[in-house]
């Protein structure tokens, strides 16, 4: 075989891989380039100090956060996971509290799942061949492309661009304002979203430069998540929270049982990584 077939042959062997490996992408995502970001700032509370260098390797995210309608066909395929079978130390007495049984209420389909504890968007994650992303993939996610901005829009602070302060005192359906970036809705409000990593106040005091990940191995969580009883990080803020809480490097923590009317979860997909 001369060179140039075998140059030829070479290049239709990646394009055929690369066409198997973008057909393995689960739809509904988008893809967050690799790179580096500032994460963090250099005001406001201790633990969002100090802005630090970041660099995170690409991953695909969920363009919408969880709906009900998707979270109801993982509980149904999943009967472990429905509002009276889940085991007591999965929840804290709230989970699916708006729910009638396994069903979500009438209309409310494509609404975000609230009420969820982080066991059980991990689950849904593991069932949907994803994961929940880490803290430093959610706030680069959330920043789309943008430096020193404090909204994944900007700076501007005008109520029509996210659904926080109780102006509509309830989550929305998702995809209700424009997206950031990278073609992300709703990355700040409607609801917090639960993330991978363990909370840390301190993280940020001993930043890790790539992909940084607080306390164990992305993969030791994932296989144990049954067994973490420590707090996890939430990000993004809710309907409920003001302008303050919506803030791209906002950080706040929930304990893993914690089922909230504020909290609800998107996920990510790296191949090979999942």
């Amino acid at each position: 075989m001369t060179k140039q077939k075998m140059t030829r042959l070479l290049l239709v062997c990646m394009l055929l891989c690369c066409s198997l490996h973008a057909n393995d992408v689960p739809e509904g995502m988008v893809l967050i380039p690799a790179g580096e970001f500032e994460m963090g700032r250099h005001d406001g509370p201790k633990e969002e100090r100090p802005k630090h260098t970041v660099y995170v390797d690409a991953f695909y995210m969920d363009i919408y956060e969880v709906t009900n309608a998707q979270y109801k066909t993982f509980i149904d395929a999943n009967p472990q996971w429905q509002k009276e079978n889940i085991a007591d130390h999965y929840h804290d007495g709230t989970y699916l509290r708006l729910w009638n049984k396994n069903n979500y209420a009438p209309g409310r389909g494509n609404y975000p799942v609230n009420y969820i504890s982080w066991y059980a968007a991990m689950a849904y994650a593991q069932w949907a061949g994803k994961r929940l992303p880490t803290e430093a993939e959610w706030e680069k996610a959330a920043r789309g492309g943008l430096v020193g901005k404090a909204y994944p829009w900007g700076d501007a602070t005008d109520p029509e661009l996210a659904n926080h302060a109780r102006y509509i005192n309830d989550t929305e359906p998702v995809g209700q304002y424009e997206p950031n970036g990278y073609g992300l809705y709703d990355m700040a409000g409607n609801v917090w979203e639960w993330c991978l990593d363990e909370y840390d106040a301190e993280f940020y005091t001993k930043p890790k430069k790539r992909n940084p990940f607080n306390n164990g191995s992305l993969t030791d969580v994932i296989d144990n998540f049954i067994n973490i009883k420590t707090s996890r990080v939430f990000r993004g803020g809710s309907w409920a929270d003001n302008i303050v809480f919506i803030r791209v490097d906002n950080r706040d923590d929930g304990l893993p049982n914690y089922s909230s009317v504020f909290g609800g979860f998107r996920c990510v997909y790296v191949p090979d990584k999942h």
